[in-house]
């Protein structure tokens, strides 16, 4: 029985607890509801098309509505909709995405792959496997992990505690004892005098004494997004990720690249991990991986840490859904259409330079302190019209401009004070320059 927009309204306030939301003004106005999807546009319960500038939630890479997607997860449906992986068992669907993710690997030794539901799980599977590692190879001291501030890393207790944002971690008393947090290198609101990659430089400095201070045979692991997303899109300086990677290496620490948004694609390359070089013992990834047609996590391991796991015999470690016999075919059926279409090579060399070229017209709006942004993925600072000094931090002008928007006819996010943008990989120019024209009458409404 199809319901009407009010009863729908009405079930929700009484049943549902939506993630991330303030649910008191929310069910005064009434939840948005979002009916129907077909490449990057969706269509809500007033049939107003909106262009879809967060890719739902940084993932529909491919855009909605893709055929060969629905149609392998229909197939594999029919012919085994689920197995585990427990028991010994396996299923096509699992292995062959494991080798796919191989092939796209970084570095020859990253081929190994257990997978989970979601990112949050990735890298609770991370953590988990490096305690492992650790204490099989001699060392149960170390059990600290080292994040950054404005990270994102996931909402399970563990990986909430390397999330170094405040609005995340105070309401439930975290972080956790053993999870330290580095500056991370948020130029625009340092306010400092420096440039930025002199901060950068800085921030590895104030890193370097915190891994002192804490003592490195007590640190696990780093983890670190090589573009940090949710935390507010915070494009890293020159020579800062190189930094951190050799610190980790220096104090015998393991790198893990965190890459649930930059990977498959947004950033013009399968992985940043590998045009930046980054060496990573492990990487955690998630969202594109589906183009979030159904949920999957994936934890890639390297050679080193999962022989040493693999000789100790039994692994412990696992959920229900892992290695989801219709997540994997989902999967791998939008991996084809990114390789087959040849949707990174086309976000690499025209729509990426393209986004980042209108994104850039910004830095002389009147209601802009900063744009920033790489590939398919931007950030733009919000100010007051008196200007970045007066900014509050509770002014929470991002979530504004992206109400907004909303009514101007696009989807972004707003970040305290910033809006996030990231569309899905299959945009056009002409759609780049409908989402640019939306934000910037948003902005002009501001003030």
């Amino acid at each position: 029985m199809s319901l009407n927009i009010v009863e729908l309204q009405k079930l929700d306030q009484s049943n549902y607890i939506h993630p991330f939301t303030d649910h008191l003004p929310m069910h005064q106005m009434g939840t948005h509801l979002i009916q129907s999807g077909e490449g990057c546009f969706l269509i809500d319960q007033n049939n107003h098309r909106l262009l879809d500038g967060l890719a739902g939630l940084w993932c529909v890479n491919v855009g909605y509505g893709c055929k060969e997607i629905i149609e392998a997860v229909n197939q594999q449906m029919q012919k085994l909709a689920y197995y585990p992986s427990f028991f010994n068992t396996a299923t096509e669907s699992a292995i062959q995405l494991a080798n796919r993710i191989a092939q796209l690997a970084p570095t020859p030794r990253l081929k190994h792959t257990i997978f989970s539901e979601s990112g949050s799980e990735a890298n609770e599977t991370a953590l988990k496997i490096i305690l492992n590692y650790q204490r099989l190879r001699g060392h149960p001291k170390k059990t600290k992990i080292l994040t950054r501030t404005f990270a994102y890393h996931g909402v399970t207790l563990a990986t909430t505690s390397m999330t170094g944002l405040a609005s995340c971690l105070d309401p439930f008393g975290l972080p956790l004892a053993g999870f330290i947090h580095a500056p991370g290198p948020y130029h625009y609101l340092a306010n400092t005098p420096l440039d930025p990659e002199a901060y950068g430089q800085w921030c590895l400095e104030e890193t370097e004494k915190i891994i002192l201070k804490e003592n490195p045979e007590t640190i696990a692991a780093c983890f670190a997004e090589p573009i940090q997303g949710a935390g507010g899109v915070i494009v890293p300086p020159p020579g800062y990720l190189k930094g951190l990677r050799e610190l980790c290496r220096k104090y015998d620490i393991l790198f893990i690249a965190d890459e649930v948004i930059t990977a498959f694609g947004r950033m013009g390359c399968w992985f940043l991990s590998k045009i930046w070089n980054l060496d990573p013992d492990m990487i955690t990834m998630a969202k594109g991986i589906t183009s979030g047609y159904l949920p999957l996590g994936a934890t890639l391991v390297s050679d080193e840490i999962i022989n040493l796991i693999y000789r100790n015999g039994y692994f412990a470690h696992g959920y229900t859904y892992s290695g989801h016999t219709t997540s994997c075919a989902a999967a791998l059926a939008n991996l084809d259409v990114l390789d087959k279409e040849k949707i990174i090579p086309r976000v690499e060399q025209e729509t990426g330079p393209y986004f980042q070229k209108r994104l850039s017209e910004f830095t002389e709006h009147k209601a802009i302190g900063e744009a920033r942004g790489y590939g398919l993925i931007a950030a733009l600072e919000i100010i007051p019209k008196e200007g970045k000094a007066a900014l509050s931090p509770t002014a929470n002008l991002g979530v504004k401009v992206a109400a907004l928007a909303r009514e101007e006819g696009v989807i972004v996010r707003g970040i305290r004070n910033l809006v996030a943008i990231a569309p899905p990989l299959i945009i056009s120019k002409e759609e780049i320059d409908y989402l640019f024209d939306g934000v910037k009458r948003a902005l002009n409404r501001l003030y």
